[in-house]
């Protein structure tokens, strides 16, 4: 979040990140923001951005299983989210909002692109699709774990694309973006008992998808763990 708050002057990020008495919290930067996108600031165009461009690409290539494709859709998100951001009420937060416009842009795509291309491709793309924590190998693996990561993260991308897409969403908002129960709700906008049931199904069906191509390790836990 706070990254969002790149483009507003800097006491004011100082502030937000101390958080003392005073200091506008984080919802209030997040109208300031939203002002600024209603008068038309670039900087503020900027600002969300550089704050969202990032995440909205890794859910809708995710929600999509192609990431070519990803980048038209997160275009027409931020276009959809200039244009609307005078009707937005404030019900939800900005992000919730946000993620919500996405995966409504990915679900429209994808029934659009099932109509008119037919089967959808898998996951992986060319040489140059590939996601971003795919190109960010952990700190002092060697060779041979960075490739076995790599390979696991393959099988594990290509057969949450294979899910059906309501549980993939689910699984994505909780499991990968680490979205709360309540902020999944408000962006599918379906009731909690919906958003605990879809997870733990989700799971399991991912779970029975890696079986087919992954043989677990003793440490990997493939089993469905139960929705708090």
């Amino acid at each position: 979040m706070t990254r969002q708050l790149a483009g507003l002057d800097e006491s004011l990020l100082e502030g937000v990140l101390t958080a003392p008495q005073g200091f506008p919290s984080l919802q209030e930067a997040d109208e300031l923001l939203i002002e600024g996108l209603r008068e038309g600031r670039e900087s503020a165009y900027e600002t969300l951005i550089e704050g969202y461009q990032r995440p909205i690409f890794n859910l809708v290539s995710r929600l999509l299983r192609d990431p070519d494709e990803a980048c038209d859709v997160v275009q027409e998100v931020f276009l959809k989210v200039f244009r609307k951001v005078g009707a937005f009420r404030g019900d939800s937060s900005l992000k919730t909002w946000i993620y919500r416009v996405a995966v409504n842009e990915a679900h429209n795509y994808r029934r659009w692109n099932g109509r008119h291309r037919g089967q959808e491709v898998g996951l992986e793309g060319g040489q140059d699709s590939r996601s971003y924590a795919e190109v960010l190998p952990a700190a002092g693996d060697s060779p041979y774990e960075y490739v076995l990561d790599r390979e696991k993260h393959r099988l594990i991308e290509a057969a949450l694309s294979r899910l059906n897409p309501g549980f993939r969403s689910v699984i994505v908002l909780r499991d990968i973006e680490d979205l709360s129960y309540e902020e999944i709700a408000e962006i599918l906008r379906i009731p909690m008992g919906t958003v605990k049931s879809r997870i733990l199904r989700g799971r399991e069906a991912l779970r029975r998808e890696l079986e087919r191509h992954l043989e677990p390790e003793p440490d990997m836990q493939w089993w469905p763990q139960m929705a708090e």
